[in-house]
């Protein structure tokens, strides 16, 4: 029988259900949201297979010198991003081009990382183990380390049936945990489901939102997976190409994946390169086209995006109410180590 993987809607808090070692779960899709992407089926949800994944998201031992884990660079409290800079540090004190992006609602994104250059959950904890700029570590490495850990065989073999670790179950059980961050109980997602109302500025902004952004950032999800530009200029110390890394396409050039708007009242600094640390730069941005590097629409940009002062403010009040404290703060998504 399987137990349903679920948030508490009472409570505010996102949680797994207490069940028998390694029962498996279901996935539990909020009403009106579209299917996930995520093909469960390769990687099926147990209680035990999320914990094993949690306590290594948290566990440096992934890292070359056990210095830095993937909760380095993604902290629960900023949405699973990273406010301290503007781009990831990794080991040695080592830093990446790009800003760490949120992690949330995984489950139904198509690719991953800014440029799209990851096509599955199940393989995307790759580059953060192997980067030299982020963990510095490889794969035959993390595995002699967690074979070496009693408790890690220990459980790798409840979750998949052996204690002989391979890559697969070390990207599985991360792939678990990371999939099971869904955050879909903010202020909004109450008034949608008619348990709260808007103020009359939220409401402003919300009816701003839906006429000059909601193209790119469309709901439930606020983001449509696709690459586009977001008329920033190219900042010369990164020299980052974008999606142009990946396709080879001089039409790819600095375009960049459009992020969810969940939650990023916490995920600061903003824009692939953390450039912005405040939303109020970052709605003077897109208000004032004239100072756009790069068209971010063949549409005439004047009528479509001026914003005035209050309008910025309105759509700010708008977008804080896309914050889900029960997601940020949760338990269950915290910090868990099975080595302790």
């Amino acid at each position: 029988m399987k137990t349903v993987f679920f948030i508490m809607l009472s409570l505010g808090l996102c949680a797994v259900a207490l069940v028998a070692p390694n029962q498996e779960l279901d996935f539990f899709v909020p009403q009106g949201w579209p299917k996930p992407r995520y093909n469960f089926e390769s990687n099926p949800l147990s209680q035990e297979g999320f914990e094993l994944g949690r306590s290594l998201f948290y566990d440096p031992i992934l890292s070359k010198d056990s210095t830095v884990s993937c909760s380095s660079c993604h902290l629960q409290f900023t949405a699973f991003a990273h406010v301290d800079h503007p781009t990831s540090h990794g080991v040695d004190s080592r830093v990446g081009k790009r800003n760490a992006p949120g992690l949330m609602n995984l489950a139904w994104a198509p690719y991953f990382h800014w440029d799209g250059g990851v096509l599955s959950l199940n393989g995307q904890a790759v580059n953060p183990i192997t980067h030299p700029d982020e963990m510095g570590s490889d794969l035959a490495t993390v595995l002699v380390k967690l074979k070496r850990e009693k408790e890690y065989a220990a459980v790798f073999k409840k979750v998949f049936g052996t204690e002989d670790i391979k890559t697969q179950h070390v990207l599985k059980a991360l792939a678990q945990f990371t999939v099971s961050l869904v955050s879909y109980n903010s202020k909004y997602d109450r008034m949608t489901r008619k348990e709260v109302k808007f103020s009359e500025q939220e409401k402003k902004g919300y009816a701003l939102f839906l006429k000059h952004c909601n193209q790119c950032h469309k709901e439930p999800l606020f983001t449509n997976y696709e690459f586009k530009s977001n008329g920033i200029g190219v900042n010369t110390a990164l020299v980052d190409s974008g999606r142009a890394n990946i396709t080879g396409k001089a039409k790819d050039a600095f375009l960049f994946r459009v992020p969810t708007l969940r939650n990023l009242e916490y995920s600061f600094p903003y824009m692939h390169d953390g450039r912005f640390s405040k939303l109020k730069e970052v709605m003077e941005h897109y208000a004032h086209p004239a100072n756009w590097a790069f068209p971010i629409s063949t549409e005439p940009v004047k009528k479509k995006y001026m914003l005035n002062l209050a309008q910025q403010k309105d759509i700010i009040a708008f977008l804080k109410t896309l914050t889900d404290k029960g997601f940020l703060f949760s338990p269950q998504f915290g910090y868990s180590s099975i080595r302790e």
